[in-house]
């Protein structure tokens, strides 16, 4: 199979502007991103609809592909770059544009998924550490069948563990978060984009859930790799300390 990640990247964020060309260790968050990803797989394109993220790109070397601008989603966004590279791609897998940190073996893990042939997309889990990541709505969590394909996602703790107190929830069941890395047989991917919003993702506002609702198949790849993504200039400040205490291992 051949597998090709394609990096979203934009340059307006209501809470970081420009973050994807944002400073790390001496090189724009964006290159982190795509080196990493370009090492594990057959190729690696950035996505974007910004002429200064496509200058940096080319700067150190990378490939992008320039998109439109009106896209409500990477996802849609992935889907229009998909159509403008060259070559016949079995898997596109969607690396966030702002997870510098994201480990080689988290995307071989979701590459994985797909040597299972019911797999139509895939993500990772990770089981949470406490109770109080389990409690956080910003931390999406994911309940499986006995096969590892997703049943559901929530911001919600889910499952309720009944006759326990929530303090030993964890202790008496492997909660699992969601991270944001995904993975979609081309003609899936250009078969979701054509999807409405359906009731539920716009419940929980996750878009994962307008897949699981039209009936597809997400396969949950497990990872015990915590990464550290960049939506904040505090996010950053964090990063750099992160980066240079682990420069070595990275």
């Amino acid at each position: 199979m051949r597998f090709v990640a394609i990096i979203p990247a934009r340059y307006a964020s209501t809470r970081f502007p420009g973050k994807p060309l944002a400073i790390l260790g001496g090189k724009p968050v964006i290159e982190h991103v795509y080196r990493k990803a370009a090492e594990v797989l057959d190729d690696a394109y950035v996505a974007t609809d910004d002429s200064r993220i496509e200058e940096a790109v080319k700067a150190f070397g990378g490939k992008v592909i320039m998109t439109g601008a009106n896209h409500k989603s990477g996802t849609d966004r992935i889907a229009e770059a998909l159509g403008k590279i060259e070559g016949q791609w079995d898997v596109v897998v969607n690396v966030q544009g702002d997870e510098p940190f994201i480990h080689r073996s988290q995307i071989e893990e979701v590459c994985r998924c797909f040597d299972d042939p019911d797999t139509q997309i895939a993500t990772l889990g990770k089981p949470f550490a406490d109770m109080e990541g389990v409690l956080n709505p910003n931390s999406p969590k994911i309940v499986t069948d006995n096969r590892g394909y997703a049943m559901y996602f929530s911001r919600s703790p889910i499952p309720y563990v009944r006759g326990k107190e929530q303090a030993e929830w964890t202790d008496n069941f492997c909660f699992l978060k969601h991270l944001g890395i995904y993975a979609y047989r081309s003609e899936v991917l250009k078969e979701i984009t054509k999807l409405g919003q359906s009731p539920l993702e716009i419940a929980e506002s996750l878009e994962q859930l307008r897949w699981l609702q039209n009936g597809y198949k997400i396969k949950v790849g497990l990872t015990d790799v915590e990464t550290i993504g960049i939506d904040t200039p505090e996010d950053l400040r964090k990063a750099e300390i992160f980066l240079s205490q682990h420069a070595n291992g990275l």
